[in-house]
């Protein structure tokens, strides 16, 4: 299975109802300190990324350049610039989960996904994240999925199953 790489081309339309809703946002914060980090957030809530019409956007809208939105933008590591899936899997690569071997887990996740870190696969359903620890050390090695953890996963094989899980709740109606 080959690595693919995230798609660049996706473009929010101009007459997109979410950049309404911002404005309107913006308009009721304009006189609050800190307008950037609190319009970029509400444009990650809204838009689930930050792609550079965003950005544009609220640059126009609050007056703050786009080099300084993209800045802060980056420096936080609660906004993305690329979209994420549906669900977000993070596998621990701390020091306990490593040496039980997490790196065994990731790679299953991405030979299965066939995508890899950082990145969404391509029915955006899922993100493979290596995550530096998730605190469940007495439990390594460990995977979580949004707020589902997976202990102890020794046997790599089990993963086909815990993602399958994921992929039919999605296409579940009224979920």
């Amino acid at each position: 299975m080959t690595m693919s790489q995230p798609c660049q081309c996706m473009t929010i339309a101009d007459d997109d109802p979410r950049y309404e809703a911002l404005r309107a946002f913006i308009r009721d914060e304009e006189n609050s300190q800190g307008i950037a980090m609190s319009a970029l957030q509400e444009a990650q809530r809204l838009f689930g990324y930050l792609p550079l019409e965003v950005h544009k956007f609220i640059s126009m809208e609050t007056g703050v350049p786009i080099a300084e939105l993209y800045g802060v933008t980056t420096f936080y590591s609660q906004f993305t610039t690329t979209p994420k899936g549906q669900h977000q899997v993070h596998v621990c690569m701390g020091t306990a989960c490593y040496v039980k071997g997490a790196q065994k887990v990731l790679d299953k996740v991405t030979e299965i996904l066939g995508v890899g870190v950082g990145m969404t696969t391509e029915d955006k359903l899922f993100t493979v994240n290596a995550a530096r620890c998730l605190g469940c050390c007495g439990l390594a090695p460990v995977m979580m999925i949004d707020d589902d953890v997976y202990a102890n996963l020794n046997d790599v094989d089990e993963i086909p199953c815990i993602l399958a899980k994921y992929r039919r709740e999605s296409r579940t109606p009224n979920r």
